[in-house]
């Protein structure tokens, strides 16, 4: 698939300061892609550079093959901030409508809005809306036209759970259409199940970029087996080693590619053992690894 979103050595000063550091990512037609980072990482930073919003210092961006702020780049790129705001005199439906006009799309405003579960509130004035129906609107708009690129800054910000699995059901949606999907969140859980491609970002610098099985792969970190026991927890433990957890537990970690013998281990005590938890890292404890500072806090 061709890369609707491309960014290669971007580089980016505040003042003296280098907020991005030969940041490359690419993002391809119909990828979902996370982009996670700590506070102050960059992520910000480089949704407002591909945006146009603000000027590079070195490298290169290309949105749908433009420049970021050219009117092809702004005609292909759908964006919802964190914060997002509208006009609180006017009706979903016509600011929704305004936007239309705006963008010259043509869908029926009423139908997308009932499609992110406003049909209920399209007539009523924006500034009677929740937050999370702020974030409803704002998803309708992402999805006026056929976008190339959709930038969506924490998009589940004031979402209730059910509203949370709406929304990536509709991030789906714009996949499955060939849109490329870039995802800046903090909801790491969330973004696990329903991402194609782990991005990590630290003190400006793009520090992980892979599947979360090849984040798995680099970072190297061990699988949790814990070994319910039978009866007494003491010969688990002197046959298998690991930590003690409670009266009947037993916690052991060990290398990925040691697993299977592991388990080989654990069958061989038969009826010592009563149960075994398999627990491979997940993507909590890969951001804890690559976004970590370098001195290891």
């Amino acid at each position: 698939m061709a890369d609707a979103l491309k960014i290669s050595a971007l580089c980016k000063d505040r003042g003296k300061t280098q907020v991005l550091h030969d940041v490359s990512l690419t993002v391809a037609a119909g990828e979902r892609v996370a982009l996670l980072g700590h506070n102050g990482a960059g992520k910000t930073t480089l949704v407002k550079s591909i945006l146009g919003l603000t000027p590079i210092h070195g490298g290169n961006i290309q949105v749908a093959g433009a420049r970021p702020g050219s009117r092809q780049a702004r005609a292909a790129t759908a964006f919802l901030p964190e914060a997002i705001s509208f006009h609180p005199a006017l009706t979903g439906r016509e600011q929704l409508t305004l936007f239309a006009q705006l963008a010259g799309a043509r869908e029926n405003v009423a139908d997308l809005l009932a499609r992110v579960g406003l049909s209920d509130a399209l007539d009523r004035r924006i500034g009677t809306y929740s937050k999370g129906m702020r974030q409803r609107l704002g998803l309708a708009q992402v999805l006026l036209g056929k976008p190339s690129v959709a930038l969506l800054d924490e998009p589940t910000s004031g979402l209730d759970p059910i509203s949370r699995q709406d929304l990536y059901a509709i991030i789906d949606e714009l996949a499955a259409k060939g849109t490329a999907v870039l995802i800046a969140s903090h909801a790491l859980t969330e973004v696990e199940a329903r991402t194609d491609r782990i991005a990590i970002m630290r003190k400006g610098r793009l520090v992980a970029d892979d599947t979360l099985e090849g984040l798995s792969k680099q970072a190297g970190l061990p699988t949790r087996l814990r070994v319910r026991a039978t009866g007494h927890v003491d010969r688990v433990m002197s046959a298998l080693g690991g930590q003690r957890i409670n009266c009947a537990s037993v916690e052991i970690l060990c290398d990925p590619a040691e697993k299977m013998e592991q388990l080989r281990r654990i069958a061989a005590m038969g009826d010592a053992v009563a149960d075994v938890d398999i627990t491979p890292p997940g993507l909590e404890d890969l951001y804890r690894h690559f976004a970590q500072e370098e001195t290891g806090t």
